[in-house]
Protein backbone atom coordinates (compact mmCIF):
# COMPACT_ATOMS: atom_id res chain seq x y z
CA UNK A 1 0.00 0.00 0.00
CA UNK A 2 1.11 3.55 -0.72
CA UNK A 3 1.40 6.52 1.61
CA UNK A 4 0.33 10.14 1.38
CA UNK A 5 2.44 13.15 2.34
CA UNK A 6 0.66 16.52 2.64
CA UNK A 7 2.80 19.63 2.83
CA UNK A 8 1.55 22.55 4.91
CA UNK A 9 4.10 25.30 4.21
CA UNK A 10 2.87 27.96 6.64
CA UNK A 11 4.99 29.13 9.55
CA UNK A 12 4.39 32.01 11.93
CA UNK A 13 8.14 32.67 11.80
CA UNK A 14 11.10 30.91 10.17
CA UNK A 15 13.74 29.03 12.14
CA UNK A 16 17.28 30.06 11.28
CA UNK A 17 18.37 26.54 10.24
CA UNK A 18 15.40 25.57 8.05
CA UNK A 19 15.80 25.01 4.31
CA UNK A 20 12.41 23.32 3.74
CA UNK A 21 9.88 25.15 1.60
CA UNK A 22 7.88 27.35 3.95
CA UNK A 23 6.21 30.73 3.99
CA UNK A 24 4.89 33.26 6.48
CA UNK A 25 2.10 34.33 4.06
CA UNK A 26 -0.59 33.29 6.53
CA UNK A 27 -3.47 35.15 4.79
CA UNK A 28 -3.21 32.60 1.94
CA UNK A 29 -4.08 29.63 4.14
CA UNK A 30 -7.73 29.36 3.15
CA UNK A 31 -6.97 29.58 -0.55
CA UNK A 32 -4.14 27.09 -0.18
CA UNK A 33 -6.33 24.53 1.58
CA UNK A 34 -8.93 24.81 -1.20
CA UNK A 35 -6.19 24.26 -3.82
CA UNK A 36 -4.76 21.35 -1.85
CA UNK A 37 -8.14 19.60 -1.71
CA UNK A 38 -8.63 20.23 -5.42
CA UNK A 39 -5.20 18.73 -6.21
CA UNK A 40 -6.10 15.60 -4.24
CA UNK A 41 -9.31 15.30 -6.25
CA UNK A 42 -7.63 15.90 -9.61
CA UNK A 43 -4.74 13.50 -9.13
CA UNK A 44 -6.78 10.68 -7.62
CA UNK A 45 -9.23 10.68 -10.53
CA UNK A 46 -7.22 8.39 -12.80
CA UNK A 47 -6.03 5.93 -10.15
CA UNK A 48 -7.08 2.30 -9.92
CA UNK A 49 -8.71 0.86 -6.81
CA UNK A 50 -5.37 -0.67 -5.80
CA UNK A 51 -3.52 2.61 -6.28
CA UNK A 52 -6.03 4.34 -4.01
CA UNK A 53 -5.28 2.05 -1.07
CA UNK A 54 -3.37 4.02 1.57
CA UNK A 55 -1.57 2.77 4.66
CA UNK A 56 -0.01 5.98 6.04
CA UNK A 57 -0.75 9.72 5.94
CA UNK A 58 1.72 12.37 7.08
CA UNK A 59 1.01 16.10 7.47
CA UNK A 60 4.35 17.91 7.52
CA UNK A 61 5.65 21.39 6.97
CA UNK A 62 6.11 24.14 7.59
CA UNK A 63 3.74 23.97 10.50
CA UNK A 64 0.49 22.01 10.04
CA UNK A 65 -0.76 23.31 13.39
CA UNK A 66 -0.88 26.80 11.83
CA UNK A 67 -4.07 25.63 10.10
CA UNK A 68 -7.39 25.77 11.92
CA UNK A 69 -9.11 22.56 12.96
CA UNK A 70 -11.76 23.28 10.32
CA UNK A 71 -9.12 23.59 7.60
CA UNK A 72 -7.45 20.36 8.70
CA UNK A 73 -10.79 18.59 8.66
CA UNK A 74 -11.40 19.88 5.15
CA UNK A 75 -8.14 18.26 4.03
CA UNK A 76 -8.91 14.95 5.70
CA UNK A 77 -12.39 14.93 4.17
CA UNK A 78 -10.83 15.26 0.71
CA UNK A 79 -8.33 12.46 1.38
CA UNK A 80 -10.90 10.04 2.77
CA UNK A 81 -13.28 10.78 -0.09
CA UNK A 82 -10.67 10.18 -2.80
CA UNK A 83 -8.64 7.33 -1.29
CA UNK A 84 -9.29 4.08 0.53
CA UNK A 85 -7.60 4.46 3.91
CA UNK A 86 -6.61 1.13 5.41
CA UNK A 87 -7.93 0.06 8.78
CA UNK A 88 -5.30 0.89 11.36
CA UNK A 89 -3.57 3.39 9.05
CA UNK A 90 -0.91 5.53 10.71
CA UNK A 91 -1.93 9.21 10.45
CA UNK A 92 0.75 11.62 11.66
CA UNK A 93 0.55 15.37 12.14
CA UNK A 94 3.48 17.64 12.93
CA UNK A 95 2.73 20.42 15.39
CA UNK A 96 4.43 23.24 17.24
CA UNK A 97 4.08 23.03 21.02
CA UNK A 98 2.84 26.63 21.40
CA UNK A 99 0.01 26.06 18.90
CA UNK A 100 -1.56 23.18 20.81
CA UNK A 101 -3.49 24.88 23.60
CA UNK A 102 -6.43 23.20 25.33
CA UNK A 103 -8.96 24.42 22.76
CA UNK A 104 -6.86 23.36 19.78
CA UNK A 105 -6.19 19.97 21.37
CA UNK A 106 -9.90 19.41 21.84
CA UNK A 107 -10.35 19.99 18.11
CA UNK A 108 -7.45 17.69 17.23
CA UNK A 109 -9.23 14.88 19.04
CA UNK A 110 -11.99 15.10 16.41
CA UNK A 111 -9.51 14.55 13.57
CA UNK A 112 -8.38 11.08 12.41
CA UNK A 113 -4.82 11.84 13.60
CA UNK A 114 -3.37 9.03 15.75
CA UNK A 115 0.28 10.07 15.86
CA UNK A 116 1.80 13.44 16.76
CA UNK A 117 5.27 14.76 16.00
CA UNK A 118 6.58 17.79 17.90
CA UNK A 119 9.58 19.80 16.74
CA UNK A 120 10.98 20.56 20.18
CA UNK A 121 14.70 20.64 19.16
CA UNK A 122 16.00 21.54 22.62
CA UNK A 123 14.82 22.16 26.17
CA UNK A 124 17.20 25.09 26.60
CA UNK A 125 15.29 28.38 26.40
CA UNK A 126 18.28 30.41 25.23
CA UNK A 127 18.93 28.03 22.35
CA UNK A 128 15.25 28.04 21.45
CA UNK A 129 15.45 31.82 21.14
CA UNK A 130 18.68 31.55 19.15
CA UNK A 131 17.11 29.29 16.51
CA UNK A 132 13.88 31.37 16.63
CA UNK A 133 11.56 28.69 17.86
CA UNK A 134 8.34 30.16 19.25
CA UNK A 135 7.85 27.86 22.23
CA UNK A 136 9.65 27.65 25.56
CA UNK A 137 10.99 24.49 27.14
CA UNK A 138 8.16 24.49 29.66
CA UNK A 139 5.55 24.89 26.91
CA UNK A 140 7.03 21.91 25.08
CA UNK A 141 6.97 19.79 28.22
CA UNK A 142 3.43 20.83 29.15
CA UNK A 143 2.07 20.31 25.62
CA UNK A 144 3.33 16.75 25.38
CA UNK A 145 1.86 15.96 28.80
CA UNK A 146 -1.45 17.57 27.79
CA UNK A 147 -1.64 15.48 24.61
CA UNK A 148 -0.88 12.31 26.53
CA UNK A 149 -3.63 13.11 29.04
CA UNK A 150 -6.00 13.64 26.10
CA UNK A 151 -5.34 10.11 24.88
CA UNK A 152 -2.60 10.47 22.27
CA UNK A 153 -0.43 7.44 22.89
CA UNK A 154 1.94 7.65 19.93
CA UNK A 155 4.07 10.78 20.15
CA UNK A 156 7.41 11.62 18.56
CA UNK A 157 9.72 14.50 19.43
CA UNK A 158 12.51 16.00 17.36
CA UNK A 159 15.78 16.92 19.06
CA UNK A 160 18.82 18.70 17.71
CA UNK A 161 22.42 18.65 18.89
CA UNK A 162 25.64 20.40 17.93
CA UNK A 163 24.61 23.97 18.67
CA UNK A 164 27.42 26.55 18.84
CA UNK A 165 29.04 26.36 22.29
CA UNK A 166 26.87 23.43 23.38
CA UNK A 167 28.51 21.04 25.84
CA UNK A 168 28.14 17.29 26.09
CA UNK A 169 26.50 17.72 29.49
CA UNK A 170 23.89 20.09 28.07
CA UNK A 171 23.06 17.63 25.31
CA UNK A 172 22.74 14.82 27.85
CA UNK A 173 20.25 16.98 29.75
CA UNK A 174 18.10 17.35 26.62
CA UNK A 175 18.11 13.58 26.13
CA UNK A 176 17.11 12.93 29.72
CA UNK A 177 14.29 15.49 29.58
CA UNK A 178 12.94 13.91 26.40
CA UNK A 179 13.04 10.45 27.99
CA UNK A 180 11.25 11.74 31.08
CA UNK A 181 8.29 12.61 28.85
CA UNK A 182 7.72 8.90 28.13
CA UNK A 183 7.25 9.47 24.39
CA UNK A 184 7.29 6.56 21.94
CA UNK A 185 9.67 7.94 19.32
CA UNK A 186 12.63 10.34 19.12
CA UNK A 187 14.26 11.78 16.01
CA UNK A 188 17.62 13.44 16.68
CA UNK A 189 19.69 15.40 14.19
CA UNK A 190 22.97 17.27 14.21
CA UNK A 191 22.55 20.98 13.52
CA UNK A 192 23.17 21.43 9.79
CA UNK A 193 24.41 24.56 8.05
CA UNK A 194 22.34 24.52 4.86
CA UNK A 195 23.05 26.91 2.01
CA UNK A 196 20.86 30.01 2.01
CA UNK A 197 19.73 29.79 5.62
CA UNK A 198 20.11 32.52 8.23
CA UNK A 199 22.23 30.13 10.30
CA UNK A 200 24.75 29.69 7.49
CA UNK A 201 24.93 33.44 6.93
CA UNK A 202 25.78 33.86 10.61
CA UNK A 203 28.53 31.25 10.25
CA UNK A 204 29.96 32.90 7.15
CA UNK A 205 29.92 36.29 8.87
CA UNK A 206 31.93 34.89 11.77
CA UNK A 207 29.16 35.50 14.30
CA UNK A 208 29.11 31.85 15.37
CA UNK A 209 31.38 28.83 15.14
CA UNK A 210 30.60 25.18 14.49
CA UNK A 211 31.33 22.83 17.34
CA UNK A 212 34.29 20.51 17.13
CA UNK A 213 33.70 17.42 14.96
CA UNK A 214 34.94 15.12 17.70
CA UNK A 215 32.47 16.64 20.19
CA UNK A 216 29.64 16.19 17.71
CA UNK A 217 30.58 12.52 17.36
CA UNK A 218 30.64 12.13 21.16
CA UNK A 219 27.15 13.63 21.31
CA UNK A 220 25.87 11.13 18.77
CA UNK A 221 27.51 8.19 20.53
CA UNK A 222 26.02 9.29 23.86
CA UNK A 223 22.60 9.62 22.22
CA UNK A 224 22.72 6.07 20.85
CA UNK A 225 23.93 4.63 24.15
CA UNK A 226 21.27 6.38 26.22
CA UNK A 227 18.37 5.64 23.88
CA UNK A 228 19.25 1.94 23.70
CA UNK A 229 19.56 1.79 27.49
CA UNK A 230 16.06 3.28 27.73
CA UNK A 231 14.67 0.49 25.55
CA UNK A 232 14.52 2.33 22.23
CA UNK A 233 15.36 0.59 18.98
CA UNK A 234 17.90 2.45 16.84
CA UNK A 235 16.11 1.60 13.61
CA UNK A 236 17.46 4.39 11.39
CA UNK A 237 20.54 6.58 11.70
CA UNK A 238 18.62 9.49 13.24
CA UNK A 239 15.54 7.69 14.57
CA UNK A 240 14.73 5.75 17.72
CA UNK A 241 11.49 3.99 18.61
CA UNK A 242 10.04 1.88 21.36
CA UNK A 243 9.00 -1.64 20.20
CA UNK A 244 6.27 -1.52 17.53
CA UNK A 245 6.47 2.29 17.41
CA UNK A 246 8.62 2.94 14.35
CA UNK A 247 7.36 5.67 12.04
CA UNK A 248 5.60 3.55 9.45
CA UNK A 249 5.35 6.48 7.05
CA UNK A 250 9.03 7.39 7.13
CA UNK A 251 9.96 3.71 7.00
CA UNK A 252 8.11 3.49 3.69
CA UNK A 253 10.53 6.08 2.26
CA UNK A 254 13.50 4.01 3.39
CA UNK A 255 12.07 0.82 1.87
CA UNK A 256 11.10 2.22 -1.51
CA UNK A 257 7.31 2.10 -1.03
CA UNK A 258 5.41 4.47 -3.37
CA UNK A 259 3.85 7.63 -1.97
CA UNK A 260 1.80 10.59 -3.16
CA UNK A 261 2.89 14.10 -2.24
CA UNK A 262 0.25 16.84 -2.19
CA UNK A 263 0.84 20.55 -1.72
CA UNK A 264 3.43 23.11 -2.77
CA UNK A 265 6.91 21.61 -2.95
CA UNK A 266 5.70 18.07 -2.20
CA UNK A 267 7.37 15.09 -3.91
CA UNK A 268 5.77 11.86 -5.15
CA UNK A 269 7.33 8.50 -6.05
CA UNK A 270 5.77 5.55 -7.88
CA UNK A 271 8.70 3.15 -7.89
CA UNK A 272 9.97 4.22 -11.30
CA UNK A 273 9.66 7.99 -11.43
CA UNK A 274 9.67 10.96 -9.12
CA UNK A 275 7.64 14.15 -9.49
CA UNK A 276 7.37 17.33 -7.49
CA UNK A 277 5.09 20.33 -7.23
CA UNK A 278 6.28 23.91 -7.63
CA UNK A 279 7.75 25.24 -4.40
CA UNK A 280 6.17 28.63 -4.97
CA UNK A 281 2.89 29.20 -3.16
CA UNK A 282 1.11 31.34 -5.77
CA UNK A 283 2.37 29.32 -8.74
CA UNK A 284 1.10 26.16 -7.04
CA UNK A 285 -2.29 27.66 -6.13
CA UNK A 286 -2.91 29.21 -9.55
CA UNK A 287 -1.89 26.01 -11.31
CA UNK A 288 -4.41 23.96 -9.34
CA UNK A 289 -7.12 26.59 -9.75
CA UNK A 290 -6.74 26.46 -13.53
CA UNK A 291 -6.52 22.68 -13.62
CA UNK A 292 -2.90 22.74 -14.86
CA UNK A 293 -0.74 21.43 -12.05
CA UNK A 294 2.68 23.07 -11.85
CA UNK A 295 4.78 19.92 -11.59
CA UNK A 296 8.09 18.56 -12.78
CA UNK A 297 9.41 15.02 -12.80
CA UNK A 298 12.02 12.51 -13.82
CA UNK A 299 12.13 8.83 -14.68
CA UNK A 300 14.81 7.01 -12.74
CA UNK A 301 17.27 4.85 -14.63
CA UNK A 302 18.69 1.60 -13.28
CA UNK A 303 21.76 3.27 -11.76
CA UNK A 304 19.64 5.84 -9.95
CA UNK A 305 17.31 3.18 -8.57
CA UNK A 306 20.28 1.16 -7.37
CA UNK A 307 21.83 4.21 -5.72
CA UNK A 308 18.59 5.04 -3.92
CA UNK A 309 18.19 1.46 -2.74
CA UNK A 310 21.71 1.45 -1.28
CA UNK A 311 21.52 4.97 0.16
CA UNK A 312 18.23 4.61 2.01
CA UNK A 313 18.76 0.96 2.89
CA UNK A 314 22.04 1.54 4.67
CA UNK A 315 20.41 4.22 6.81
CA UNK A 316 18.26 1.53 8.43
CA UNK A 317 19.21 -1.09 10.97
CA UNK A 318 18.25 -3.89 8.56
CA UNK A 319 20.47 -2.54 5.79
CA UNK A 320 20.43 -3.68 2.16
CA UNK A 321 18.92 -6.98 1.04
CA UNK A 322 21.59 -8.52 -1.21
CA UNK A 323 19.10 -10.91 -2.76
CA UNK A 324 16.93 -7.94 -3.74
CA UNK A 325 19.94 -6.17 -5.28
CA UNK A 326 20.59 -9.18 -7.50
CA UNK A 327 16.96 -9.78 -8.48
CA UNK A 328 16.14 -6.11 -9.09
CA UNK A 329 19.37 -4.95 -10.73
CA UNK A 330 21.32 -8.05 -11.77
CA UNK A 331 24.53 -9.82 -10.81
CA UNK A 332 26.68 -6.99 -12.18
CA UNK A 333 25.29 -4.56 -9.60
CA UNK A 334 25.61 -7.09 -6.79
CA UNK A 335 29.25 -7.70 -7.74
CA UNK A 336 29.87 -3.95 -7.81
CA UNK A 337 28.33 -3.56 -4.36
CA UNK A 338 30.30 -6.39 -2.80
CA UNK A 339 33.58 -5.32 -4.41
CA UNK A 340 33.28 -1.74 -3.19
CA UNK A 341 32.05 -2.84 0.22
CA UNK A 342 35.03 -5.15 0.80
CA UNK A 343 37.35 -2.57 2.44
CA UNK A 344 34.57 -1.55 4.81
CA UNK A 345 33.71 -5.16 5.58
CA UNK A 346 37.36 -5.83 6.41
CA UNK A 347 37.55 -2.74 8.63
CA UNK A 348 34.42 -3.77 10.54
CA UNK A 349 32.32 -0.80 9.43
CA UNK A 350 30.00 -3.00 7.37
CA UNK A 351 28.86 -6.55 8.02
CA UNK A 352 26.68 -9.13 6.27
CA UNK A 353 24.17 -11.16 8.24
CA UNK A 354 21.59 -13.51 6.70
CA UNK A 355 22.26 -11.98 3.26
CA UNK A 356 21.67 -8.42 4.47
CA UNK A 357 24.47 -5.85 4.47
CA UNK A 358 24.30 -3.18 7.15
CA UNK A 359 26.43 -0.61 8.91
CA UNK A 360 27.97 -1.51 12.24
CA UNK A 361 27.97 0.97 15.12
CA UNK A 362 31.49 1.96 14.06
CA UNK A 363 30.36 2.37 10.45
CA UNK A 364 27.46 4.66 11.31
CA UNK A 365 29.96 7.35 12.29
CA UNK A 366 31.28 7.52 8.71
CA UNK A 367 28.08 6.45 6.97
CA UNK A 368 28.11 9.19 4.33
CA UNK A 369 31.55 8.19 3.07
CA UNK A 370 30.68 4.49 3.04
CA UNK A 371 27.40 5.00 1.21
CA UNK A 372 29.15 7.21 -1.34
CA UNK A 373 31.69 4.46 -2.02
CA UNK A 374 28.92 1.97 -2.83
CA UNK A 375 26.90 4.16 -5.18
CA UNK A 376 27.25 4.15 -8.96
CA UNK A 377 26.54 7.81 -9.84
Amino acid sequence: MAGIYIHIPFCKSRCIYCDFFSTTSLPLRERYVAALCREIELRSGGLSAEERRIETIYLGGGTPSQLSIEQLQQIFDAVFECFQIGEGAEITMEANPDDVNATYLQGMKQLPVNRLSFGIQTFDDERLKFIRRRHTAQEAFDTVRRCQAAGFGNISVDLMFGFPQETLEEWESDIETALSLKVQHVSAYSLMYEEGTALTRMLEAGDIEEIDEELSLQMYVRLVERMKKAGFEHYEISNFALPERRSRHNSSYWHGIPYYGFGAGAHSYDGNSRSWNANDLLIYIKGVETGRLATEGETLNTEQKYDECVMVGLRTCEGVDLQHIESAFGKQFLSYLLENAQPHLESGKLCIERNWMHLTEQGIHTSNDIISDLMRV
